[in-house]
Formats: C-alpha cells, sequence, structure tokens
C-alpha cells in the first residue's frame, strides 16, 4: 500500500443552529453534530466506535452533510473534529460546497452528485417479508435438520415467508465454501424445499481464508492473498480466529471468490450471500497487495463484490452510497440504551445521509451473541420488532414463537402485519430510493428544517412519521409533529408544529401519515 499525499486543513465555523450528519455510522448516536460538539473521527483508520475501533464497526463515507445546506466530500478518506463552535476538517481533496437550498435536503441531493445512486435495488424479497437469520438460533451450528425446523417453525407460528440467511459455520472452513456434508448431507434438498416454502436462501461468507487449509496453499501460491511488507502471508486475528486475506485487488482473487460463490448458485439453488467481515480495521496501511491500496479501499472493493448478487447483505463498507446493496446495523445488545434499541434510529438516519437507503437495523431483539446470554426481555422483543416493521427492511434471528409469551408474541404479529399493509407503499419508496439515492429512513430535519435534530423519531419517505415506544413500561410516548397535519391510523389529527403526549400500550406503533 501507499500512504495518502499530505493532508491540508481548514476550518468553518458553524452556522446558526447548523447540525451536521455524516462519517460513520458508529457515530450516529452523537449526530447531529452541533455547536456544543466535542467529537474527532479519523475515517482513514476506524470505522468502529472512536473509543473501541473493535466494536460498532458499520459503514463509512468521506461525506458531511448540514441542516443548513452545506456539504464536505472528498474522493479519500479524511479526519475531522467538531470543537468550539467550529468544523476542522484535515485531507486531500476536500470540497466544501452548497445545496440549491439551505437545508439537509439541499445538502445531500447536492453532494449526491459524488455518489450517484445505481438506479437498482437489492432483490425485492429483503424487503416484501421479514427475514430470518440462524445466526442467534443456531449459533456456530447450523444444520441442514436445524434451518429446517427453524424455518418451519416460523411459518406454522403465523409469520410470512421471508429470505433465509444461513449464517457461520454451514461451510467446511473459512474460504471452503462448500456445505459441510456432515451438518447438510443433502444441501439441493433442503433448499428446494425451502424455496417450495416461499423462502430465498442466503449463505454467510467473508473474505478470509483459514491458514492451515489447501485453499490457503493454492491462493498463495497463486499470489492471491495480502502480504506483510517482508513477503509473508497476513494472518490476521479477527473474531472468529486467526485467517489470511484475499486480496481483492486483483482481479484473479476475485474471479476465484465469486466462482465458488456462483458455484454455490449454480449447483445448490442459493439466491445470494451475506457478506460480512471486510472492515477496515482489517488492514493496515503497509500491507501489500497486487495494486496499491489503503485500508479504506480494500474496504471498498470487498463491497464492491456484492454489486453481483441482487440478494446481499452487508454491515462494513467504505464510499459505496448510491449502490444496491443492503446495509445492516451492527450486532446490537438486548438492551433499552444507546447501545441497543436506542441507537438504532440515530444509526439509521446517519445510514442514510452517506448514502444508503436500503438499511436493516440488525435481528429483532439484538444479535449480539455474548451479550445474549442473560436472556430475553420480552417487552424489548416487542419494542425492537414495531421499530424494525417501520424500517426499509426488518430481520428476525431468534424464534418469537419461541421465547415470548401469548401477549407478546400477538404483539410482534401485529407489527409484522402492519408492515405488510404498508408494503405497497414501501416497496414504492424502494423504487425511488434506488432512482435518486435518497433516504427511505429520513431524519425529521430532511424535511423540515425548522427540526431541533430530533432522534427518536423518523419519517419514511417524508411523508409518514414514525414514534416508536423506545422505553420499556412506557405509557405515553411523546411526538413531535412536523408543520403540516398528521392523521393517526384512527383518524385522529394532529396539527403541528407541536408536541404532543400520546397514549400507548403494548402494542401501540406510534405512526402518522401527512395529510
Amino acid at each position: 500500500m501507499t500512504s495518502a499525499e499530505e493532508p491540508a486543513g481548514r476550518t468553518m465555523p458553524l452556522l446558526d443552529g447548523e447540525l451536521w450528519w455524516g462519517g460513520a455510522v458508529a457515530d450516529g448516536t452523537v449526530m447531529p453534530f452541533g455547536v456544543g460538539s466535542r467529537h474527532h473521527r479519523d475515517l482513514s483508520t476506524n470505522a468502529g466506535f472512536v473509543g473501541d475501533p473493535a466494536a460498532g464497526a458499520n459503514q463509512s463515507a468521506p461525506l458531511l452533510v448540514s441542516s443548513r445546506g452545506r456539504y464536505v466530500w472528498s474522493a479519500q478518506a479524511f479526519a475531522f473534529g467538531f470543537a468550539d463552535g467550529q468544523l476542522a476538517v484535515s485531507g486531500t481533496d476536500v470540497v466544501v460546497g452548497e445545496g440549491d437550498t439551505p437545508t439537509l435536503a439541499g445538502a445531500f441531493r447536492a453532494a449526491r452528485v459524488n455518489f450517484p445512486a445505481l438506479g437498482r435495488a437489492p432483490a425485492a424479497p429483503l424487503f416484501a417479508g421479514p427475514q430470518y437469520n440462524t445466526w442467534m438460533e443456531l449459533p456456530y451450528r447450523p444444520t441442514q435438520d436445524g434451518v429446517l425446523a427453524y424455518v418451519r417453525g416460523l411459518l406454522d407460528a403465523g409469520f410470512p415467508p421471508g429470505v433465509v440467511m444461513i449464517d457461520d459455520r454451514w461451510s467446511v472452513d473459512y474460504g471452503v465454501w462448500r456445505f459441510d456434508p456432515a451438518a447438510f448431507p443433502d444441501p439441493s434438498g433442503m433448499i428446494s424445499t425451502l424455496h417450495d416454502w416461499g423462502c430465498p436462501v442466503m449463505l454467510w461468507v467473508v473474505p478470509f481464508i483459514s491458514p492451515d487449509s489447501a485453499t490457503f496453499r493454492d491462493l498463495a501460491g497463486r499470489g492471491l492473498l495480502i502480504r506483510r511488507p517482508h513477503g509473508e502471508i497476513a494472518v490476521r486475528q479477527w473474531w472468529n480466529g486467526y485467517s489470511a486475506m484475499l486480496d481483492l485487488t486483483t482481479p484473479d482473487a476475485i474471479a476465484w471468490f465469486t466462482g465458488e460463490l456462483d458455484e454455490l448458485r449454480e449447483r445448490y439453488g442459493v439466491d445470494g450471500f451475506k457478506f460480512d467481515a471486510g472492515d477496515l480495521r482489517d488492514y493496515r496501511l503497509d500491507d501489500v497487495t497486487a495494486k496499491s491500496a489503503t485500508p479504506t479501499e480494500l474496504c471498498e472493493a470487498w463491497a464492491r463484490v456484492g454489486l453481483r448478487y441482487s440478494f446481499n447483505e452487508y454491515r462494513a463498507g467504505w464510499k459505496m452510497g448510491g449502490s444496491p446493496l443492503a446495509q445492516r446495523l451492527h450486532d446490537k445488545p438486548p438492551t433499552w440504551d444507546g447501545h441497543g434499541l436506542a441507537s438504532l434510529i440515530p444509526e439509521s438516519i446517519a445510514q442514510g445521509l452517506i448514502g444508503h437507503p436500503f438499511v436493516c437495523p440488525d435481528m429483532i431483539g439484538g444479535g449480539d451473541l455474548a451479550a445474549a446470554a442473560a436472556g430475553v426481555d420480552q417487552e424489548l422483543f416487542v419494542r425492537y420488532a414495531q421499530l424494525a416493521a417501520l424500517h426499509p427492511m426488518m430481520q428476525f434471528s431468534l424464534a418469537p414463537h419461541r421465547v415470548l409469551d401469548a401477549d407478546h408474541l400477538m404483539a410482534v404479529r401485529q407489527a409484522v402485519d402492519l408492515r405488510q399493509t404498508l408494503l405497497a407503499e414501501l416497496t414504492a419508496m424502494v423504487h425511488d430510493a434506488a432512482r435518486t439515492g435518497e433516504p427511505i429512513l429520513r431524519s425529521l430535519a430532511y424535511d423540515d428544517p425548522d427540526d431541533p435534530g430530533t432522534t427518536d423519531q423518523y419519517t419514511l419517505g417524508g411523508d409518514i412519521l414514525v414514534a416508536p415506544v423506545l422505553e420499556p413500561g412506557a405509557t405515553t410516548r411523546r411526538v413531535r409533529f412536523p408543520a403540516g397535519c398528521w392523521v393517526a391510523p384512527d383518524r385522529a389529527r394532529f396539527d403541528g408544529p407541536d408536541v404532543r403526549s400520546i397514549p400507548v400500550t403494548l402494542t401501540s406503533v406510534p405512526w402518522y401519515r401527512r395529510a
């Protein structure tokens, strides 16, 4: 790899009332940045939490957008900071621009010339029904019988068909992308059955190669793995151990990997893939690759592999705004706080404002396996499902009928039913986002320049206002209504701008349509 050019710096005073979003989704809970913010982020080195780069890693982009119509962009990673009422940016080829209108929407629309929408969306079934992922039900041990029993149980419990994602350890080894015959004796039959049930099938993959495998020896001999400066293969620690990494700067490595995936599609009928890892933290500036590349460029190269497959999912990615990629939030703990449920809206807003409209708020109840050992908070599970139901995508892993009692299960089913009633409108929003690149899930500030930076509500497409219940034991929900008239499902009307206290029960999902 090569070092970047010497960066240049500039400092801008914040305008009156100006708020900023962007950079790294991991910073979502401290956005929007404003006059009182003290925050620093170097996008070239970290896409995770500022205090713990190994955690929270999600999408990032060299983009900042402002509620007063300004934006910052560069084709390369830059560092930025907010302090003392100023924004400081350090990087190469940094552009500061302004939109046609002094609004957040104006800033985004002006900036998107740098990441134009490709005109496509991920596969329609990823939006049409809930997604079902085996991770929390069958962690590190998915089997053919287990997958079929898991999905059959969901369908028999009244949940609609949806995309099934078979997660980690379905394969022989990392980089050996073949079904483990002991766990999956008849993968063709399993996938055929799932298809008969109306469920497309995706498989989990990573850009890692186990170093004690024949695949490793073959790829190393062909020069398709990343090396260190003295010539040895780079073997790096990640959450499942130590592995080598594909050199995705060479077309031969991409051809090998996509050839493996395409064989799974052709031989077994697999529909697509969940592309995990490929994080910025997995790469080093002095790694040796066929074509010189920075860690951000290698993260981007991994994300670009998924453009070949309409059934896809990513958790990490660099500068992929406008692309037809499903983008998930990082694994969440089952908590109500700013690491769990309360983080979902601000981080989803951040995803949209760096160019990712096709977003999923992680697995319902949280996909952090280690944090889930304490058991299931049924009320939290319900509130998570209600929020996810009014997201572009929703994904289950823990089977609701297994972990919930009758009352909580009914509330989750009602949330899924609500999503189905709005599906035609949501589908239209997906098509619009594919064409324009604009967020589906939006900050209130996107369409309301007077919004003070609300982080616990959002709109879908600007015309459906959503205020999920986010506190345990809540009997009321404080709802901010932007300017205009908003109509509840029971036809109650609310004129904004206004803030109202709305009564709620376990089954309540406060949402309103612009009149």
